[in-house]
């Protein structure tokens, strides 16, 4: 026989894939710690999308692909009058909930937002339903979005565990896809081999490069891109349910698969050497290592609209604002001791394009809590950045130093620190006290100061968009958890909706 052949023997579905279908078809969610979790998630991240709908960038996103579109059933996109196919739906809702950098947040070896994966279960819930409805069945309950969000977190965030994303150059959306693929399947009523075929297909996608969030070419694509990610899930998960096949060794195949396409590290020559070839790595064995972990660990963002690397670097700021506040100009340098993540993504100099390219600047997000005492949204704006030099000059005279120990402790599953350490130093050879803060107000060590500041961040988004008495029974309903779980999607989200 001749060598210049393929064996075409179809092998079953990647490991990786087999486990996740499992999961998200045979786990139950029973922690009430995830639950509860999991419904102020929903709350926080549903009042993002609020306060993001004042900024016109991101608002000219939003809306039919064609104007005048009407979809029967239609998905409904918060705090708009929009009524989508729930593929456009789903990409509306993750852009808004994920423009202003302020949603729910995981580190591990990869980075991610794990709420942006409640654009397309979101969409698919509303949109499915008003169609149950239109049939005389059972809407589906706000209970089915919480369990969804668990599994998609836990999805997103244990294959971030330990497998590097960005090491490779690969943006971190991908892991978006996936993890809202297989749970809007499975809410689709998919079959296990309808859910591995869809998995597969979120695979085979590839992933989008990190370009866009990294100087000097950091911009608005990393406002959208989740939405993005979560849209074409949902769109992959329609296709599987009609019949498209699936790509079972999309990660393993020799030569075209995942692994050795996009996982791998290459020579000067694009030839993958053996000794470099790479599969993803999990710290147990599958599938115990799904569970509730991911959300029950989750971290907000309350404090500020900042990536999570520097929201301690912010407080540290907020904390050293009075000492600094009157002597700006007699201030020679500022160091800042933080961990290897923030320095890789976050810490620039040179001029700064954006706002999005702002608040990815570990210096800029230090700069203006230090002159000003807090740091808000409008802070990264064009106007607020060239009305104050200030902010440049205290850029200038920063030094950024890794502490190891921060480094290490970063990644330590009974820690998971995101610290920063902030010194002011003056010309007369003063300085301040240095004040170090290793985890963040929304760290789960947090929690009990964390969450009544989550309840108050998300009752000031609603009255940036609803009537006070629409803004009191949204959040009387998110407060009690069993009213919560047992409300119809559709009547959950016609709460959100402006006439």
């Amino acid at each position: 026989m001749s060598n210049n052949v393929d064996i075409n023997n179809r092998p079953d579905y990647d490991q990786v894939i087999q486990d996740i279908a499992d999961y998200v078809l045979n786990f139950k969610v029973e922690s009430q710690e995830a639950l509860d979790t999991a419904r102020n998630c929903l709350m926080d991240t549903l009042g993002c999308g609020l306060l993001a709908l004042r900024f016109p960038e991101c608002t000219k996103h939003l809306g039919p692909i064609v104007q005048g579109t009407v979809v029967p059933n239609g998905a409904r996109v918060p705090g708009t009058s929009l009524s989508l196919d729930p593929v456009k739906a789903a990409w509306d809702i993750g852009c808004i909930i994920r423009w202003l950098d302020y949603n729910d947040t995981w580190l591990a070896a990869e980075w991610g937002h794990p709420s942006d994966n409640l654009g397309g279960i979101l969409a698919v819930a509303d949109h499915l339903s008003q169609v149950r409805l239109s049939k005389g069945e059972s809407p589906m309950t706000v209970r089915d979005v919480l369990d969804a969000m668990v599994m998609a977190h836990e999805i997103q965030g244990v294959i971030a565990l330990e497998n590097s994303f960005n090491r490779v150059g690969l943006c971190h959306v991908l892991l978006v896809r996936v993890a809202s693929v297989a749970v809007v399947t499975k809410m689709m009523g998919g079959d296990r081999e309808q859910i591995m075929a869809a998995i597969s297909q979120a695979w085979v996608d590839g992933s989008a490069l990190r370009t866009y969030r990294h100087a000097p070419n950091a911009g608005s694509r990393k406002s959208w891109a989740a939405g993005d990610a979560t849209s074409r899930a949902v769109r992959l998960a329609d296709m599987s349910m009609r019949g498209e096949m699936g790509i079972p060794s999309v990660l393993t195949a020799p030569q075209w698969g995942f692994y050795d396409v996009s996982f791998s590290k290459t020579n000067k020559d694009q030839a993958i050497k053996p000794d470099d070839k790479r599969q993803f790595s999990f710290s147990q064995d599958f599938p115990q290592c799904y569970g509730t972990y991911v959300m029950e660990n989750i971290l907000f963002k309350i404090s500020f609209p900042a990536e999570f690397h520097a929201q301690t670097a912010a407080e540290a700021a907020v904390t050293l604002h009075p000492q600094v506040k009157d002597r700006l100009a007699e201030i020679d340098k500022i160091v800042i001791r933080t961990h290897e993540s923030a320095i890789r993504i976050i810490s620039k100099s040179g001029p700064l394009a954006n706002a999005a390219d702002r608040d990815h600047c570990l210096q800029y997000m230090t700069a203006v809590p230090l002159a000003f005492g807090n740091l808000i949204a409008e802070h990264y704006e064009d106007d607020f950045h060239a009305a104050n030099p200030i902010i440049d000059t205290l850029r200038d005279k920063m030094e950024i130093v890794e502490d190891k120990r921060f480094t290490a402790e970063y990644l330590e599953a009974d820690k998971r620190s995101i610290a920063n350490a902030i010194q002011v130093f003056f010309n007369d050879g003063t300085s301040t006290e240095e004040v170090v803060v290793e985890y963040p107000v929304g760290h789960r060590r947090r929690r009990e100061e964390g969450i009544p500041l989550l309840e108050q961040k998300f009752k000031n988004n609603l009255a940036t968009r609803f009537p006070s008495r629409q803004c009191q029974t949204i959040f009387t309903l998110c407060k009690d958890q069993s009213a919560l779980e047992s409300t119809p999607v559709n009547r959950f989200m016609d709460l959100f909706v402006i006439a």
